[in-house]
């Protein structure tokens, strides 16, 4: 078994020549609006442009691989290894959410610019930023004549951002063939400033495991009429009464094992009384856990099942009763519970008869992926590759990702986006001014070279 703490070579990544004009690449990727959300208006005319630019950038790749297209959206490369066995999965998607430049870009959100060390744009950072270290490192190795130790597959999907049915027809595919990963690696976390209070420097937030997703639907009726007399709680009101019911309460504080495991990693970051502090609240669960609700935002999230209202309608008219009104909710599911679990518990919290809660769509936690065994080990030596001064370290990603399909039958699914974000280029993702850093593509390359060139034998 690889040893967790074992660094591979420099020379491997260092070794191998890097092609200039990784940001200029990036920038053509960006002026493609390959958005998802508009693909019924758009069609799919960027989409193939995209796929068509892909084979123009990287010409070594497109000659030396099997690309076959599953689904309309779904691109799956095979890089043919050593060995076939129990290969390395590598993901990243293509789509991207809308941007509107009247929101305040600083550069139109598709046109790509390079401004003083930055690529700005949509999907600068989610996804193509990731999706381009991935190629930019593979070209770089079948250029310097490489073969891998083990089959790798290049996973992109064209959906990601509505539901990722690309991704999902990606690893059917692979299941179906008898295909099980040894490592499958996805977007997620990224290399980060200060990761929590008290410590310092950065780290290589790995995601290993997802909150599951569900969207519930609350829905009253009552009895309509002239607003000039209302008779007991209209439809609003009782939609009002159900929402303020499910506050931050509604489902119980939990520590995960990963979250201990995040503190006592970025312990050793934290000198003296704070490294104390994080090795207690990692040996305390329980208590942290009431600890980290009570700070609520991000703490929070780490340690509960979430839940959002994000849509309501009700009502037709400023002085008419309504006789029907909803809601829609946003609920991100902590590992160890259910979408099935979540709806008994959102309809024992309403507790009216009159409102109905239906599950529209829903996905479960994926389960946490091991952080003692060779696949994480290999993440996290090719992180302290590409940045020496950041400590890995698990967590659990609060998002959904296309990586979510292979965890069924793939024991070591890992989320984790090989550039560094600070705090305000995290927001920016599905935001305002999102961008990467130029240093950071080269390093995202490097990750992956020495990810590649590392691997353990296959056979």
């Amino acid at each position: 078994m690889a040893d967790p703490g074992h660094v591979p070579s420099l020379s491997h990544a260092a070794g191998i020549p890097r092609r200039d004009g990784a940001p200029e690449r990036l920038a053509r990727m960006i002026r493609i609006p390959t958005v998802s959300a508009e693909f019924a208006t758009r069609g799919q005319a960027p989409f193939e442009e995209f796929v068509a630019l892909l084979a123009e950038l990287y010409p070594q790749v497109h000659a030396a691989f099997e690309l076959e297209r599953i689904t309309d959206l779904g691109l799956l490369y095979r890089w043919r290894g050593t060995s076939e066995d129990a290969p390395v999965v590598l993901m990243a998607h293509y789509d991207v959410v809308p941007a509107d430049a009247l929101d305040g870009w600083t550069h139109r959100p598709f046109d790509g610019v390079i401004d003083d060390g930055w690529v700005h744009g949509r999907g600068a950072l989610d996804d193509k930023g990731p999706l381009l270290v991935i190629l930019e490192a593979v070209e770089d190795l079948l250029t310097a004549g490489f073969t891998p130790a083990r089959d790798v597959y290049l996973s992109f999907g064209g959906n990601e951002e509505t539901f990722g049915e690309a991704a999902k027809a990606i690893a059917q595919t692979l299941r179906e063939r008898g295909i099980v990963p040894w490592l499958v690696i996805d977007e997620g976390g990224a290399v980060v400033d200060a990761p929590l209070p008290f410590v310092t420097g950065r780290a290589a937030m790995i995601g290993v495991s997802e909150k599951g997703v569900a969207t519930f639907r609350i829905e009253a009726r009552g009895d309509g009429g002239h607003a000039s007399a209302p008779h007991g709680p209209t439809a609003v009101g009782r939609i009002a009464r159900a929402l303020d019911r499910l506050g931050p309460r509604t489902f119980r504080a939990r520590m995960p094992r990963t979250i201990a495991r995040m503190l006592r990693s970025l312990a050793d970051r934290a000198t003296g009384a704070p490294g104390l502090l994080l090795r207690t609240l990692a040996a305390l669960r329980p208590v942290t856990a009431q600890a980290f609700a009570l700070l609520g935002g991000e703490p929070a999230a780490l340690v509960r099942t979430t839940i959002a209202a994000t849509m309501a309608e009700g009502g037709s008219a400023a002085n008419v009763l309504p006789s029907r009104a909803s809601a829609t909710l946003n609920v991100r599911i902590l590992p160890g519970e259910t979408v099935s679990g979540s709806l008994r518990r959102i309809r024992r919290r309403i507790r009216d008869p009159r409102v109905s809660v239906e599950v529209l769509e829903g996905s479960d936690p994926s389960p946490e992926s091991p952080v003692d065994g060779p696949a994480f080990a290999a993440v996290a030596a090719a992180a302290r590759v590409a940045y020496p001064d950041a400590v890995p370290a698990p967590y659990i990603m609060m998002q959904a990702s296309d990586a979510r399909h292979f965890h069924r039958f793939s024991p070591a699914v890992y989320r984790f986006a090989p550039l560094a974000m600070s705090a305000a280029q995290r927001a920016a993702i599905h935001g305002v001014d999102e961008r990467v850093d130029v240093d950071s593509l080269a390093r995202g390359r490097d990750f992956h070279v020495a990810l590649l060139t590392n691997l353990p034998d296959g056979a």
